[in-house]
């Protein structure tokens, strides 16, 4: 006898897959109904994963450099009370804090810009950055560039803020010649003196150009920056010799000839005798190490510097003389704890340049540490007497947008060689 079987009897799994016996007409069973979880064990689930997701080892956040941005930003924050108090009784003041907030508002979004866009993409813009500032320079030399202070050095915009296309230039020495010396071909283990010779010619056009506008301290700076990097990309020593010849004979050139401007040539005498004119050209170097004096080991107060008040560090007592007017206010200490800030920014710069993963990298993150310490050491130096007065404003405190947007895109490049490490590493 043969066994029929029932229609609608049989299992049928729904698309939903594993489920509940759902009843049908006459009492057949036969479709699984889907069993979802409960609503509150799927949404923590979804919650969890996402409180987890920005520490997780892909997080763009988790791969950059907290240290070191917590250093760059606690900087900020110190330069933005110090122009605060140095601009307080000046015409104005107020513009002076606007802006300097806009600046690190607008620096700290390019940082995170560049720090994201990737390593090779950082290579691959170079030449763009290093050509905008090229023609930043020719702009300045033209009639649209604006004359300050005797030094013709910026383009004016609308709103009353002005660009210093020489502070772009210096990030773009780097990466071209970071790009040109780390190059290396087949089994190179250091670069041939064709790559030294492109490196030393494209960043003698900038030099030239900043040297016209005349800027000496920007020109010092970048001739520091150069040497740094040949060294450091590992060339002969015979090859360094024969630099640092000629670099001294062009020294003793221009000291012989005469070539330095008036202004130029009254600030390395006020260096030499600091007190052969200090109702003149030695007046702001006198009084900057007074302001420091006075300030003890913790200072006058924020907005009770008397020196500051009454501008007796000239106008520039909020971007060229900051440091003096914070060891006036804050004392010792104050001094102190930036100095700290900038020497934590520097050694982090050196811990990337040390685990960078290649030639490139390395000579990018060792660029930017000699250029922050070179002109650190440069603005607070003198302040005490130890450097002749140049324009170099202190890096992330000075009152100034161009040095602070520019300064900020440098710490975006040590982080997008850390991350390209830590990427690497992972």
């Amino acid at each position: 006898m043969s066994i029929t079987r029932p229609q609608g009897t049989g299992l049928r799994p729904d698309r939903g897959g594993v489920g509940r016996l759902r009843g049908g007409a006459g009492g057949r069973y036969g479709r699984l109904a889907p069993v979802r979880p409960p609503r509150g064990a799927r949404d923590s689930r979804g919650l969890g994963a996402l409180l987890r997701m920005p520490f997780s080892r892909k997080s763009p956040l988790r791969q950059l450099d907290w240290v070191l941005l917590g250093a760059v930003v606690a900087l900020s924050v110190f330069g933005v009370v110090l122009v605060w108090s140095a601009s307080g009784s000046v015409a104005g003041a107020r513009s002076y804090v606007v802006k300097q907030l806009i600046a690190i508002v607008l620096g700290l979004i390019l940082m995170v810009v560049v720090s994201g866009i990737g390593y090779r993409r950082l290579r691959q813009y170079a030449p763009f950055l290093y050509g905008a500032s090229i023609l930043g320079l020719l702009a300045v030399l033209s009639p649209l560039g604006r004359t300050i202070n005797g030094g013709r050095e910026w383009l004016s915009l609308p709103a009353g803020f002005n660009v210093e296309p020489s502070e772009f230039a210096k990030l773009g020495i780097i990466l071209m010649c970071a790009m040109i010396l780390g190059d290396l071909r087949g089994t190179d283990t250091r670069p041939r003196l064709r790559a030294v010779a492109k490196a030393l010619a494209c960043a003698g056009i900038p030099l030239l150009l900043v040297v016209a506008e005349p800027d000496l301290g920007g020109a010092i700076l970048m001739l520091v920056m150069v040497a740094g990097l040949i060294a450091l990309s590992g060339v002969r020593l015979r090859w360094l010799a024969a630099l640092a010849g000629t670099g001294a004979a062009g020294v003793l050139a221009v000291l012989n000839l005469h070539l330095l401007k008036p202004y130029q040539a009254q600030r390395l005498t006020s260096f030499l005798h600091p007190t052969a004119d200090p109702t003149g050209s030695g007046w702001q170097a006198l009084q900057a190490r007074i302001a420091v004096g006075t300030g003890g080991l913790y200072g006058q107060g924020l907005f009770h510097g008397q020196m500051v008040a009454g501008h007796f560090l000239g106008a520039e007592q909020q971007s060229d003389f900051i440091f003096a007017s914070a060891a006036e206010q804050l004392g010792f200490a104050g001094a102190v704890v930036i100095i700290g800030l900038l020497a934590v920014v520097l050694l982090r710069a050196l811990r990337i340049a040390t685990r960078a993963d290649d030639q490139f990298g390395m000579l990018v993150a060792a660029g930017v540490a000699i250029w922050f310490a070179f002109q650190a050491f440069i603005n607070i130096g003198m302040t005490v007497g130890l450097m002749p007065v140049t324009g170099l404003p202190l890096p992330f405190v000075s009152y100034g947008g161009s040095a602070m947007l520019v300064d900020m895109v440098a710490v975006g490049a040590l982080q997008a060689v850390h991350r390209h490490q830590f990427l690497f590493a992972g």
